[in-house]
């Protein structure tokens, strides 16, 4: 009886810990150098990985360009403008850590879920402005407008909106948070973020990965005139499943030519599926690809720049 009793004991503390299970990527893992932040990932796969997240970065090192994601430590959160670009406006990471992240991108942002996180749930994140777009929305610059305009009753904002992918398709469901808000009737109740903020991420359901995207209501003819900065930090995973929804295993490819023309080629390790989306998210290809090389004819196709998305991997293609 005791050894039942035991053993019924051992599996109630062993679901308990699974049901309880999460990681915390604080980036804190990551080492930065003297100049207070890493732009560029190459040497770690093109990801910055922390926890069970892996965050994607593009560096072009001939044009010092960089796209995506970037770790930083920075503390100044008083200098103003580009040269500024790496900081988070609370001075620190959340709850005072070394490290945050510090996203840039007009055409979106992704992490990708690893591990045991893979294909479960995004419990939240921390989220925060950066030190550059908060005061060009707070006094304007020679790029931007001052949000609220002369008077302050222009509804200005910048949001954040957050998508999830599962098994090669975006979710329908997103979960917003205003970075700033000017909408309100009454100006004393504008307000932009300088203070780290917590979006519950439950709601998204199942992910292999999340995907942020930036909007204002200053835009030009390029798109947002607003610095397309934001920062994140502490991203907590469940480790875990819900439902019965599982991940699907997709294979690793290549794409070419990139920029392309007329038509790509996908070259799949093993069958699977390939979904491409715009810049907003839309899907504007889905297809089964057979292993080995597979065309994708996209002559059709608006130019400008787009992602393809074979299982947890993805790469940017430009369509000329």
């Amino acid at each position: 009886m005791y050894i039942k009793t035991a053993f019924f004991l051992i599996i109630c503390l062993f679901l308990q810990s699974r049901l309880l299970a999460q990681t915390t990527a604080s980036f804190d893992n990551i080492s930065v150098p003297a100049a207070g932040f890493l732009n560029d990932a190459a040497a770690s796969g093109g990801v910055f990985q922390s926890g069970n997240v892996a965050l994607h970065n593009y560096y072009d090192a001939s044009f010092l360009f960089w796209d995506g994601w970037a770790i930083s430590k920075i503390t100044d959160n008083t200098t103003p403008g580009y040269n500024n670009q790496y900081s988070a406006i609370p001075g620190k990471g959340y709850n005072n850590s070394a490290n945050y992240a510090v996203g840039y991108s007009f055409s979106g942002n992704f992490i990708r879920l690893d591990g045991v996180a893979k294909g479960g749930i995004v419990n939240g994140l921390y989220v925060t402005n950066s030190t550059y777009a908060y005061f060009s929305m707070l006094d304007g610059d020679p790029f931007a407008k001052k949000f609220g305009g002369i008077t302050g009753n222009d509804p200005d904002f910048l949001k954040l909106t957050i998508k999830k992918h599962l098994n090669g398709q975006v979710g329908a469901d997103s979960v917003d948070f205003y970075l700033a808000d000017y909408r309100f009737s009454n100006n004393s109740s504008d307000y932009i973020v300088n203070t780290w903020q917590y979006v519950d991420l439950k709601a998204l359901g199942n992910a292999d990965s999340l995907a942020f995207f930036l909007s204002s209501s200053d835009n030009g003819t390029f798109g947002m005139n607003t610095p397309a900065y934001f920062c994140v930090d502490q991203i907590t995973t469940a480790d875990m499943v819900s439902g019965t929804n599982t991940p699907n295993e997709l294979p690793v490819f290549s794409a070419y030519p990139n920029p392309a023309t007329a038509q790509l080629t996908i070259d799949a390790a093993t069958a699977g599926r390939a979904v491409v989306t715009d810049i907003m998210g839309r899907v504007v290809a889905d297809l089964l690809v057979e292993q080995g090389q597979n065309t994708l004819v996209c002559a059709h196709w608006p130019t400008g720049l787009y992602y393809l998305r074979v299982g947890n991997d993805v790469v940017r293609v430009v369509k000329q």
